[in-house]
């Protein structure tokens, strides 16, 4: 064990020089995924028209469904395969990532087939009004398609980053997104396929992304990786699962309140001014638009684990300690300098996605300004829930990625419009940052405040 520790660099270079060599890949891991429906959007916006760019926030609790999967398993292996070589158990590290693959490759099936069993019952209940309803179909049943190897090159990013290999996580992302932005162009601008094309250059992007997970693995950094590893064995899962549970948790909860957000704005917006259609495109622009901030501190969160799983493992509880404040400073800058940007400029980050109404254009600047006031406090829970994933303690984990959307955001979104109307749904979301912030607070304090932390040196 203590052979291992001393060789590995997890355990021994400074925090600042590991947390920036495996949070910069993974920054640039999280804006590709976002990338991906923001891309379309755009092409979508400026080439189709704006009900299209509803379409694809109707489609949208499907890709974060994907990614749930994905980090189910991709950061509960991650997190069990760092955690096992940090006690020197490297015998386990080729049934944590070859099972990981395996899951994420059926889980991935299963949805697809579901999806295109039950596809428009689905996208009624996820909210599509008439006029969107043919433009979701269109596009959702070509992405469904994909979902095997999305969760793939989702979820695997983080085993590849897991074994030391920031770098090639990053490649793998950017390779998926580029040949999406570039088929986009072709298959919408060039040859005016529409959603279609919008949906297929996803697709593409996604499969090329997953074979090169596949291409990676077949001759690891750290480790052997056998065809035994690969066959589903619940010991296994059952052990990674329970370290992926809190961000699966988190995005099931933005699943959730994607849904109802959609019901809620069609619902209380055709009884307004705006109507029921600017609602739920604006929305959807902005949670892309807000999807860009949080790539930036979902993936210093997901920079630091492999650091403190590692050194919690290894009982260096200062390094632990170090890390986890650093990434934080550094998630803060990034959460105040959104929130500037999102009180002075929203009106030009909407123009980015197309023209509108002046109605379209009103309703975005409220949604922007009020909806996400309380920026500037997130950056404090997404990496609260990932440090207690990050050193084994995932009950912690999943009660604080749930406090914002289940226990604060969905019954503000439920409850103010019967008072407030449409511009409840706004009001709701700064409210629920600040009691987050404040539950995660209290408790990351109780944590560190324990005497392998305190007296850490």
């Amino acid at each position: 064990m203590s052979e291992t520790i001393k060789v590995n660099p997890l355990g021994s270079q400074p925090v600042g020089s590991l947390l920036k060599k495996f949070a910069i890949p993974s920054i640039i891991a999280m804006l590709v995924g976002s990338l991906y429906n923001m891309v379309d959007q755009l092409f979508i916006g400026n080439f189709v028209n704006s009900l299209g760019n509803a379409a694809t926030n109707i489609q949208f609790p499907l890709s974060i469904l994907n990614v749930s999967m994905a980090l189910l398993c991709g950061i509960g292996a991650a997190s069990t395969f760092n955690l096992a070589m940090g006690r020197g158990e490297r015998e386990k590290a080729g049934y944590y990532i070859g099972n990981a693959i395996s899951t994420m490759i059926i889980l991935g099936l299963v949805l697809a087939v579901f999806v295109e069993i039950f596809l428009e019952p689905l996208l009624l209940f996820f909210g599509a009004t008439p006029n969107v309803l043919p433009y979701a179909l269109e596009y959702t049943k070509i992405t469904a398609i994909g979902f095997p190897f999305f969760v793939l090159s989702a979820g695997g990013s983080h085993l590849v980053r897991a074994d030391g290999s920031p770098n090639m996580t990053m490649t793998i992302n950017l390779a998926g997104a580029i040949i999406n932005t570039i088929l986009d162009f072709l298959f919408v601008v060039v040859l005016g396929w529409g959603m279609t094309g919008a949906a297929a250059a996803t697709i593409i992007g996604q499969y090329i992304a997953g074979f090169m997970v596949l291409f990676y693995f077949r001759k690891p950094k750290s480790f052997e990786l056998l065809p035994k590893h690969f066959i589903p064995n619940i010991k296994y899962i059952l052990e990674f699962i329970s370290l992926g549970m809190a961000p699966f948790f988190n995005q099931i909860a933005m699943m959730i309140v994607q849904i109802v957000m959609n019901r809620t704005l069609g619902y209380y917006g055709a009884q307004s001014i705006y109507g029921e259609d600017i609602p739920i495109t604006c929305a959807g622009i902005i949670s892309k638009v807000m999807g860009i901030s949080f790539s930036f501190i979902i993936g210093i969160s997901q920079g630091l684990q492999p650091i403190v799983s590692f050194n919690y493992g290894a009982k260096k509880y200062k390094r632990v300690k170090d890390a986890y404040f650093l990434a934080l400073k550094v998630a803060a800058v990034i959460a105040i300098s959104s929130w500037v940007a999102f009180q002075v400029f929203p009106r030009q980050l909407v123009s980015i996605f197309g023209s509108g109404s002046e109605l379209y254009f009103q309703f975005s600047i409220n949604y922007f300004r009020i909806y996400l006031f309380g920026m500037f406090t997130c950056f404090l829970q997404p990496l609260t829930s990932n440090f207690f994933t990050s050193i084994g303690k995932p009950g912690k984990g999943i009660f604080m990625s749930l406090t914002r959307q289940v226990l604060f955001l969905l019954p503000l979104i439920v409850g103010l419009p019967l008072i407030f109307g449409i511009d409840g749904v706004m009001y709701a979301g700064p409210i629920a940052d600040f009691l987050a912030f404040t539950v995660c607070f209290i408790l990351i304090r109780k944590e560190l405040n324990k005497p392998e932390f305190k007296n850490a040196a």
